[in-house]
């Protein structure tokens, strides 16, 4: 079977799209995996209105890639934080992989980065690669065949 002969219903970069590939979704993880867990801090900062945010926390609780945790300031009614779940934290690559790709082809900013991620042990700038299960780094396109897999199924 060749790619353009299998379907795409089951594809898992467009089902992943149908969860987070919403422009304010992916800008509330970008702020959840920095640190922000409270509704207004999320509506302050990205800046969207109350009814599209709550939408978009629900779906993401919804989809297990965030999770809600209760708390409480003193005189205050309760009220939700929202934290990324490890299947949320499985996108911080993605996030990267976004960031990385931002800051060579988009804007000009000679200052540096916006936002500068760095390892904690050795203080080098993260970058993302792409590398094979056996373990070899750096990969490009050219160094990798693509075919459709098991569960590839033909297009109807």
């Amino acid at each position: 079977m060749e790619w353009l002969e299998a379907s795409t219903e089951n594809c898992p970069v467009q089902l992943t799209l149908d969860l987070v590939g919403e422009k304010w979704t992916l800008l509330i993880l970008r702020d959840a995996s920095n640190g922000i867990r409270r509704f207004d801090e999320f509506r302050r900062h990205i800046g969207l209105s109350e009814a599209v945010l709550s939408d978009r926390l629900r779906k993401l609780t919804a989809a297990g890639i965030l999770k809600t945790v209760q708390y409480q300031e003193p005189g205050s009614r309760s009220r939700n934080e929202y934290r990324l779940t490890r299947k949320g934290w499985d996108l911080w690559p993605v996030l990267v992989a976004l960031k990385q790709w931002g800051e060579a082809y988009t804007g000009d900013n000679e200052e540096g980065p916006v936002l500068d991620l760095r390892h904690d042990t050795c203080e080098a700038p993260v970058r993302v690669m792409v590398q094979c299960e056996r373990g070899h780094t750096s990969l490009s396109p050219s160094d990798v065949s693509a075919r459709p897999g098991p569960a590839a199924r033909f297009r109807s």
